[in-house]
């Protein structure tokens, strides 16, 4: 790379995403990160709202409360680290190992939750489905940088 990270003998961390993944690897990770940020910064800030749509009431319990603002306060931070993943470099595994193991844990459980509760609201079933894609887009990104080389500080051979 020519430029000023050249010359200063420095890497600059966000390089040119071109550099970084091709571009349906980026729109993955930036997809699967926005829906994170949006559904997480809902539960943080309106979770009775945001859940009342699939007929779940919080009838004032600040207890569930407090249960689904932690989780939206995780899922938005997750959703920053995987959206950054399709930016900067050193994070892009990182983010595509943490959002395939999100989102599928979501979905599987939801599926599991059908399995033993029966079907919930609409919203939810389509809800385990955009999961579940989501979760394989980042396990594909996963998959394929694996089979990269790595470097001979970061192997595990002697």
């Amino acid at each position: 790379m020519v430029g000023r990270a050249a010359v200063s003998g420095r890497q600059s961390p966000v390089e040119s995403p071109s550099a970084l993944l091709p571009t349906a690897g980026r729109i993955g990770l930036t997809v699967a990160g926005l829906v994170a940020i949006v559904v997480g910064g809902a539960l943080l800030t309106v979770p009775a709202t945001f859940h009342a749509g699939n007929g779940i009431e919080y009838a004032g319990n600040s207890s569930l409360l407090s249960e689904a603002r932690s989780a939206g306060g995780s899922l938005l931070a997750t959703g920053v680290l995987v959206m950054l993943g399709g930016y900067v470099r050193r994070l892009t595994y990182t983010a595509a190992l943490v959002g395939a193991v999100v989102y599928l844990a979501y979905g599987l459980s939801r599926l599991l939750g059908m399995a033993l509760d029966g079907p919930p609201a609409a919203g939810l079933v389509a809800a385990t489905v955009v999961e579940l894609i989501l979760g394989a887009v980042c396990g594909r990104l996963v998959l394929r940088y694996d089979r990269q080389p790595r470097s001979p500080l970061l192997s595990d051979g002697a």
